[in-house]
């Protein structure tokens, strides 16, 4: 099969993926094998090849927002049937026993695997997956709008959960990529009044045509505080920023998977009276099974940029640059998007 292979982690700009002839993997007993249709392009998948993150396989195929058909069973894999489109998502195997799983908190489990970087992922033709950690999918999507919900709508709408949002309250949202654009029109739906801060004029555009009430840069004042904000750009200075706009009591989210040292914090002016700030570690399946539901739900529009395999470095230079309305995504040569 053709992949892109991760050998050595290298900044973007050197073009570290590689297209390369691998053999077609193998289902384990409860896993599933399925030709790949599609794949989101995550920040994370950024931080994987420039090696922000600990890897601890290599070489590797990153990738974990996959849309593919199941192609062949394990002996005991007997959820889904040959045929069937499903989604893999970022977790891909927890143990189930330990003291988080048992509390519902399977992302926080210590023996946690995750796709993409404990095992090959979705920039190749076909990639493997645990059935009990795969999804069916939505049928009002293609396989291109639905590869986003897998991560960037999931690990957003976690975001969203932790940041304790009520319905009808105001939401900021620092910096507006796949997850964001995703986010917001979840808290629409909420009726939550949303407030966009990102620098990039063609952001701006997007999250005012998705309902954005107002819209501005980091450092601008919004016309009301905010009683709960997600942060998704990886930059710590935005805590700073978050907190000035926040109201008492609320939260601040932050969604990302690394970040640049946050700055020190005044803590008379911008911590006190019961501020909150929390980070966000992967996904449950409950959140992806619920996300999954609610994309059909509201229903969810999902701005996508496609790319060919061939160009998943320029893709990934592209994310790096902030040059990407919504979410971006590789589309193999089978794929309807």
């Amino acid at each position: 099969m053709l992949a892109a292979l991760l050998n050595v982690p290298k900044p973007i700009e050197e073009n570290p993926l590689e297209l390369t002839r691998l053999p077609e993997p193998l289902p384990g007993a409860r896993e599933v094998r399925i030709r790949v249709r599609a794949c989101g392009i995550c920040h994370t998948d950024l931080h994987t090849v420039e090696g922000d993150i600990p890897l601890p396989k290599l070489p590797l195929v990153p990738g974990h927002q996959v849309v593919g058909v199941v192609e062949a069973r394990g002996r005991d894999a007997k959820r889904f049937k040959e045929g069937d489109r499903i989604g893999i998502a970022w977790l891909r195997r927890a143990c189930g026993s330990c003291v988080y799983c048992n509390k519902g908190d399977e992302n926080l489990c210590e023996r946690a695997e995750f796709t993409g970087l404990h095992a090959h992922g979705g920039y190749a033709e076909f990639a493997t997956a645990d059935e009990a950690f795969a999804y069916h999918l939505p049928s009002g999507f293609s396989d291109c709008q639905a590869a986003p919900l897998l991560c960037a709508g999931v690990i957003g709408y976690r975001a969203l959960k932790l940041s304790d949002i009520r319905r009808g309250e105001r939401l900021g949202l620092f910096g507006f990529g796949a997850s964001a654009h995703i986010v917001i029109q979840v808290a629409r739906h909420w009726n939550c009044e949303v407030y966009v801060f990102t620098r990039s004029l063609e952001h701006q555009r997007l999250a005012q045509s998705l309902g954005a009430a107002w819209v501005g840069r980091a450092e601008e004042t919004p016309p009301e505080k905010v009683q709960a904000a997600i942060i998704f750009a990886p930059a710590g200075r935005l805590v700073l920023d978050a907190l000035r706009v926040l109201d008492r009591g609320g939260t601040v989210a932050l969604a990302g998977i690394t970040m640049t040292p946050i700055p020190e914090i005044d803590y008379p002016s911008l911590l006190y009276h019961e501020r909150k700030v929390r980070s966000v570690a992967n996904a449950t399946r409950r959140d992806a099974e619920e996300l999954l539901a609610l994309a059909a739900e509201i229903p969810l529009r999902t701005e996508v940029e496609i790319f060919p395999l061939a160009q998943i470095n320029q893709a990934l230079q592209k994310l790096k640059q902030g040059q990407i309305q919504g979410a971006g995504v590789v589309a193999m040569a089978t794929t309807a998007c």
